[in-house]
């Protein structure tokens, strides 16, 4: 018996076992490449979608647990024509080497940022503390988020946006890094 699940907006009916990893079914039934297969424990972080708006992992959430209730993944927050805000924060800000952790970042934060986007360097770095990364790009993410931030401020007309003193702390490690 099918089941209808809701992602990005729209209804899917699949046929899959009701015990069948979330992330199976949008990757194989519903052929969205967005959430990556990482280490199929929920510890990583490269699968993560956002359910009713909170990131979960989808190797871990059977299908059955998303009935009647909103998934999106990273298909859901921008078109290649027109990126989301998180995700064209991490274009400009060149915050991607392999690409593999991305999904799970730009999912993470989108939440961190749509929860309340009046955030600090440390708030980006405790939210994004269990999505894994090896690429080094640690900096450029932080300040991606923070751009993604200060750009929904704008859109929100709540104000000059993230305060100049999380940039600059950025800005600061990223040049010590790099001496």
């Amino acid at each position: 018996m099918p089941l209808t699940i809701r992602v990005n907006g729209a209804p899917h009916a699949v046929d899959a076992d009701r015990d069948t990893p979330l992330l199976y079914v949008l990757r194989n039934d519903l052929e969205l490449n967005g959430p990556k297969f990482g280490c199929g424990l929920g510890e990583c972080g490269a699968c993560t979608v956002l359910i009713d708006e909170v990131p979960a992992r989808a190797c871990v959430i059977p299908v059955r647990a998303v009935e009647h209730r909103e998934v999106t993944t990273l298909e859901g927050l921008g078109t290649l024509e027109q990126p989301g805000v998180m995700q064209q924060a991490f274009i400009d800000r060149q915050a991607v080497q392999c690409g593999y952790c991305i999904n799970g970042m730009i999912m993470t934060a989108h939440a961190l940022v749509m929860r309340n986007p009046a955030i600090t360097a440390d708030d980006v770095k405790r939210a994004l503390q269990f999505n894994l990364c090896r690429c080094g790009t640690h900096l450029e993410i932080v300040e991606a988020v923070l751009l993604a931030a200060r750009r929904w401020q704008e859109r929100l007309a709540l104000g000059p946006g993230v305060p100049a003193a999380a940039t600059q702390e950025v800005t600061r490690a990223k040049v010590d890094a790099e001496a």
